[in-house]
């Protein structure tokens, strides 16, 4: 390896995978291997913490392993180990946290603490290699749904959040009710293939005085009204016009509240991040809303939506150049808000 070459051991643990992956100069992953619990969960119709963390125990070293098996390294040729230590289920980060924190205490090696959003965001840096800040960002996930201002590599600027349910976990609780099960977001854009978007009006929420928050309680809330109406009024129940017409009132005001920031703040480039950023209809709506501004957009591929320790290893990469060291008391955070140290 040429000496200014910039290896990072990337881990991510924060829900349900167990994932790692070895990235170089922030930019080109030589590998990710990540290790996912779905079927494990899917059992009980979502995430049950104390299972994730067990899991992760069990699984962590070897994907490890893998991870610098497929790069062709070994741990002597890793520069630092970066790895998710917040927002996420505590027990989840922690397995990830003390993992790393072992790695970098053998082998001598720069320990850097990674924000989870940080990393969704830093996904768009590994396939778009002429994207650099500055930028606006949507992430969207299970658990997060923000609109960030991307100023410079570990700089960033909040502009809007939820209020209550994130995107991903209003798709999730939406596909429940319609008896599609666990995860929610795929199986809802699966289903409204064969709905018609325009068969229900579901509200869009807006939020006076804060026009880039979001809240997406009151549409899930519609939903489980509507089939309970149904119900009652033993009216049929077609759930992919369910799943369909949620779907576009969800992705409707995640356009409409990215494209008035684009506006209002001028930016010219525009990114999408988090699980929620691999639908089909938010991607080719964004696109379509992009292009009639003259807007360049930017996304991951699907495997770098979802949860993933190669957008850890981007993000840490520009932590590493930044100066970022973290010490042996580093520990999880599960409510970490982006832009904390």
């Amino acid at each position: 390896m040429a000496d200014k070459d910039v290896l990072i051991l990337a881990i991510e643990s924060s829900c349900d995978e167990t994932a790692a992956a070895v990235v170089k100069n922030g930019r080109e992953v030589l590998s990710n291997v990540i290790s996912s619990q779905i079927a494990l969960h899917t059992l009980y119709g979502g995430v049950v913490p104390e299972i994730a963390s067990r899991k992760h125990i069990e699984k962590i070293n070897q994907v490890i392993e893998s991870a610098l098996s497929e790069a062709g390294v070994g741990l002597n040729d890793i520069t630092a180990v970066g790895v998710t230590y917040g927002p996420g289920l505590v027990g989840a980060l922690l397995v990830g946290v003390a993992e790393a924190k072992a790695i970098s205490y053998a082998r001598k090696l720069p320990l850097i603490g990674v924000h989870h959003i940080e990393g969704h965001i830093s996904a768009n840096y590994i396939e778009n290699e002429d994207l650099e800040p500055p930028f606006l960002c949507l992430v969207v996930s299970g658990g997060h749904t923000h609109l960030v201002r991307v100023l410079d590599y570990g700089k960033y600027e909040i502009l809007g959040r939820t209020r209550d349910d994130a995107a991903g976990e209003a798709f999730d609780k939406v596909a429940r009710a319609i008896g599609l099960g666990y995860p929610g977001g795929p199986k809802i854009e699966k289903a409204s293939q064969n709905g018609n978007p325009e068969a229900i009006v579901f509200p869009q929420a807006k939020i006076r005085d804060h026009p880039y928050d979001f809240s997406f309680s009151g549409v899930k809330s519609a939903v489980l009204n509507y089939i309970n109406g149904c119900r009652m009024k033993n009216q049929e129940i077609v759930p992919e016009d369910i799943a369909a017409s949620f779907q576009k009132a969800v992705v409707d005001v995640l356009i409409a509240h990215t494209m008035h920031a684009a506006q209002e703040t001028g930016m010219r480039r525009l990114a999408i991040a988090g699980g929620v950023a691999s639908n089909g209809v938010l991607r080719s709506g964004m696109r379509a809303a992009c292009e009639r501004r003259g807007i360049d957009f930017y996304h991951p591929s699907p495997i770098l939506c979802t949860d993933n320790a190669a957008m850890i290893g981007a993000a840490a990469y520009y932590e590493y150049l930044a100066g970022t060291r973290h010490g042996w008391d580093l520990n999880a955070v599960p409510n970490l808000r982006l832009g904390e140290r």
